[in-house]
């Protein structure tokens, strides 16, 4: 099966940078794919997981999370959905268990090959509500939690201190009080693992970007936010979200989805010397980042936002960057459910990782 076949089938009818779309009817991703990780193996073959969700899922919680799936690919750019044992054919699902953290839904935000391993990183939610401001959520008190595989489609979890997660949320005051989401994790140069995950701040209702750090990768201290919204009328004034760190000549590079006062997502870069101290990075979009989201008002595909970035370096020192992009919609961010997430790519020029160009 074609995983593009819900969006076009003739490649050059494709919209730019569109790579994979929704599946089937009746699959567990057959409204809407996000969060791509990817990884080449030493075979040549490429995997993709990634996360989304079917059309009879929970509604109340308003998120582009439910599920996880796999696809597979010989070049990284025509993909096959693998068929997980879960349902409609995931590979990764919420915990029966109503007393975890992840009961309700799951996303995944980082995979690894480790000692022979697949390391995932994800995220989950019960099913408790929050309140912010005049919206009430459900499902939204999000933690990291962390899971291994040796095949990439069967899945146990690593069980953490915190009703199974690797993280509890902040006390009140605190920037990660509301959720700890999305973690990415590297083992660091200077022997250090760290994990950086995002939040909602409440009190300035900004996405911030916190930071853990261990000595095994399994027993994390928090250190707090290290990365906040930019300055008023930038891309990024609404906050920081998902992100991938990577190691790179020397030094940490962060793509990052950064939110625009009025939701619109583009996405940018920090650099960093030590994965603490980050530094923007001004990039050569009209909004300032390194790929911004299509044209206000252009009816294209991912308009409104692009996000999830995931960052894999070629043997040639390009880059490719998976991405998720979502459309324009009447309601703009506030009906999450109302935008379709697709799966896209940019290319990088060259070894220049701050221009792109959508595939």
């Amino acid at each position: 099966m074609n995983a593009n076949q819900d969006d076009v089938v003739d490649a050059s009818e494709r919209p730019a940078g569109l790579l994979f779309g929704p599946g089937p009817a009746g699959a567990w991703d057959d409204e809407r794919v996000s969060g791509p990780r990817v990884l080449r193996g030493p075979d040549g073959t490429w995997r993709m997981w990634y996360y989304g969700r079917d059309t009879q899922f929970d509604r109340e919680i308003n998120l582009p999370t439910g599920r996880c799936g796999l696809a597979q690919s010989a070049d990284g750019l025509t993909w096959q959905r693998v068929p997980g044992p879960l349902t409609g054919g995931a590979v990764f699902e919420a915990h029966p268990d109503p007393a975890r953290f992840d009961s309700a839904h799951v996303g995944l935000s980082d995979v690894q090959r480790r000692d022979g391993l697949y390391w995932m990183w994800y995220f989950g939610g019960d099913h408790s509500r929050q309140t912010f401001g005049q919206f009430a959520v459900k499902g939204l008190n999000l933690r990291p939690g962390c899971a291994i595989s040796r095949d990439g489609r069967h899945w146990s979890r690593v069980e953490g201190p915190y009703r199974g997660a690797l993280l509890d949320l902040g006390a009140p005051g605190e920037p990660d009080a509301a959720l700890c989401a999305w973690p990415q994790v590297l083992e660091c140069p200077d022997g250090v693992w760290r994990l950086w995950y995002h939040s909602l701040d409440p009190v300035r209702m900004r996405f911030v970007v916190c930071l853990a750090e261990s000595a095994d990768g399994l027993n994390w201290s928090k250190r707090g936010e290290v990365f906040g919204a930019g300055a008023p009328g930038t891309f990024d004034a609404g906050g920081v979200g998902t992100r991938h760190v990577i190691h790179h000549d020397g030094r940490y590079l962060m793509f990052y989805e950064g939110v625009a006062a009025d939701g619109h997502r583009s996405i940018g870069l920090a650099t960093s010397q030590d994965g603490v101290l980050w530094v923007r990075q001004p990039g050569p979009e009209p909004d300032g980042s390194v790929f911004a989201h299509a044209p206000c008002g252009s009816g294209r595909w991912d308009a409104f936002a692009v996000g999830t970035p995931c960052i894999v370096p070629l043997p040639d020192g390009g880059f490719r960057l998976y991405y998720v992009g979502s459309n324009e919609t009447a309601g703009g961010f506030a009906d999450e459910m109302a935008m379709r997430h697709r799966i896209g790519l940019a290319l990088s020029e060259g070894p220049d990782y701050t221009r792109w160009h959508r595939w």
